[in-house]
């Protein structure tokens, strides 16, 4: 069997590895096996954050809303069912910066949506 030269293909995969690495404390950003480990992980939490992000943003969004309705007499579902039958179509993060930045417009919205 003819002898295989692996030339610089090992050397590039372990210094991409590190550099993805760089940062991580001790043995986890200078250890090729261990920060190999430690990446794949990092890659998979980002990877499953990505998602959970669009979660915890939209329920935050939520608590701001029905924090703000209730100032207004009425709570988050009500609200968001009103909306629905008044056809106002505001999504839950413009509902929410409307009741933290412009508290007078949200009011002006809970009202239309109210009175339809």
């Amino acid at each position: 069997m003819t002898r295989v030269k692996r030339g610089n293909v090992a050397r590039k995969r372990r210094k991409k590895i590190l550099k993805l690495a760089k940062g991580f404390r001790g043995s986890h950003s200078k250890l090729f096996r261990t920060a190999n480990q430690q990446v794949m992980k990092a890659l998979r939490n980002a990877y499953r954050d990505r998602r959970k992000k669009k979660r915890d943003f939209r329920r935050l969004w939520i608590t701001r809303i029905n924090a703000a309705a209730r100032v207004h007499g009425i709570s988050y579902s009500q609200l968001i069912n009103k909306l629905d039958k008044a056809n106002i179509s505001l999504n839950r993060k413009i509902l929410a910066q409307l009741a933290i930045q412009d508290a007078e417009a949200f009011q002006k919205v809970v009202e239309l949506a109210v009175n339809a």
